[in-house]
């Protein structure tokens, strides 16, 4: 006879090969290696004008329409409600995957009409029945757990996706914004230049006319006045096509828009400065796109576990309950059926299909652990990049200004002599030239210098908080 010990022995052992199992299905840690982020940054820190919260920066700029602008775009711009889709979906994702976990029930109801001229009761019959069915799948293994840990961390990705995409988008609105207001300060620029080159030639023609100058002198002034007459002729296309991008990236109708930018034409925005803290992970983990290569990172660990869960046996319970009736020959016979029962499903020769699976999990876990390395990369590379060009605008920037001033002042030297007889056209055109080189320089500087610190804002994340991160499209603009 078998005694209970040896009876119990066999499921005792079965269990702990179980646990064993179950242990060799974990999936890799998910933590990035901590060597990636530098220690410090390279470049030094800003610390002109006054620091501010970054969360709040687009409406410390001393131009009102630029916040205006960002936050119109961040309502009605379909990239996010692209974004905020993929958030959706990937959210339905994860409850899709997380039901696996709970039991399953159906109800089932169905009547058959049939014939039959066979005995023992030939003639027609009517027979009926409804059930419900119930199932549910222990998850010994981890299997349904892991696929639900990577659909969630996929679907918090997603969410850190739609804040990159804000942070972008409100960047790529204040480089456009602030883009055309350089375009309209050199097309200042250029119509006086134009202006004075007209001036200087209407002068020319009349000294030519006169015998006071040369024929020559007076082509010379003419082609100076068409080369300006040119130059503000492609400065104004430049600025139309600035204005239609914007508004592409608000969705307002054009006309609409042209009346709001007339307010400050030509004027640059100011933005105020923002603290970036000395220690690079702190600003980092500021960026979505890093929180987005994380969650990824942690859905492919998932994706591993659950690779590996499905090489073990499944364990599930199946139960049914209903009522069934039959009427045949005048006669209706009912009855009740019930069923209940385990199923254990343990895969054994399957061709290398499970195990191939495992090593494409573990390919792609390697994958997000290198794109979680370039994403960390590129980040700082950005903040580095933005750092330096933004204290070299700054000392630039001076320069150019006295630059200006110092051209300026001679071209006017150059225009009074040049009108009083005592200097010459050349010197005059040459005068004119240096001029108007030195203020487009610091249009130009001064659009860098700005764009510096938007370039600045989307690489330390735009303000974007991990706790704060939620899927609606109309929350506050950063």
């Amino acid at each position: 006879m078998t005694s209970p010990d040896s009876r119990l022995r066999g499921p005792a052992i079965a269990l702990a090969l179980s646990l064993l199992l179950a242990a060799c299905a974990s999936p890799p840690p998910a933590t990035p290696p901590a060597d990636t982020v530098p220690l410090q940054w390279q470049a030094s820190l800003p610390h002109g004008g006054s620091t501010a919260a970054l969360a709040d920066w687009w409406q410390r700029f001393d131009d009102p329409l630029l916040p205006q602008l960002v936050a119109q775009a961040q309502l009605r711009n379909p990239t996010l409600a692209q974004a905020a889709a993929r958030i959706t979906q990937a959210r339905a994702s994860a409850r899709i995957a997380g039901a696996a976990l709970s039991p399953q029930l159906n109800a089932n109801a169905g009547v058959q009409r049939s014939s039959t001229q066979l005995p023992p009761t030939p003639g027609q019959q009517t027979a009926g029945s409804a059930t419900l069915d119930a199932s549910w799948e222990i998850d010994l293994f981890g299997y349904n757990r892991q696929n639900r840990a990577a659909a969630e961390a996929r679907a918090a990705g997603a969410d850190a996706q739609w804040h990159n995409a804000r942070v972008s988008l409100a960047a790529e609105v204040a480089n456009a914004y602030v883009g055309l207001r350089a375009c309209e300060a050199a097309l200042a620029v250029y119509q006086q230049d134009a202006k004075s080159a007209g001036q200087t030639s209407d002068l020319t023609a009349r000294l030519v006319q006169a015998g006071f100058q040369a024929p020559a002198n007076g082509a010379l002034a003419r082609a100076t006045a068409a080369e300006a007459s040119n130059r503000v002729l492609a400065q104004q296309a430049e600025c139309d096509v600035l204005v239609k991008q914007i508004a592409a990236l608000v969705v307002e109708p054009e006309p609409s828009l042209r009346s709001q930018l007339a307010a400050a034409q030509a004027r640059l925005p100011q933005p105020q400065g923002f603290e970036v803290p000395a220690v690079p992970a702190q600003v980092l983990a500021q960026r979505p796109d890093v929180a987005a290569a994380e969650r990824e990172l942690a859905a492919a660990s998932a994706d591993v576990g659950a690779a590996q869960a499905d090489r073990l046996p499944r364990l599930s319970l199946t139960g049914s309950i209903g009522r069934a009736a039959v009427r045949a020959g005048g006669n209706t016979f009912n009855g009740d059926t019930w069923s209940f029962g385990p199923g254990l499903l343990a895969p054994l020769i399957d061709g290398g299909r499970r195990s191939a699976a495992v090593e494409a999990a573990q390919a792609r876990y390697e994958e997000a652990v290198a794109g979680w390395r370039a994403q960390v990369l590129a980040a700082a590379r950005e903040v580095e990049e933005a750092l330096v060009r933004l204290q070299a605008a700054q000392q630039r920037e001076e320069d150019a200004r006295r630059a200006s001033a110092g051209y300026a002042e001679f071209l006017a030297a150059a225009q009074t002599q040049f009108q009083v007889g005592t200097g010459s056209l050349l010197d005059l055109e040459q005068a004119r030239r240096n001029a108007l080189v030195a203020d487009a320089s610091l249009v130009q500087v001064r659009r860098e210098r700005v764009a510096a610190w938007l370039a600045l804002y989307k690489a330390v994340g735009g303000g974007w908080q991990p706790v704060l991160a939620t899927a609606n499209t109309t929350r506050e603009v950063n």
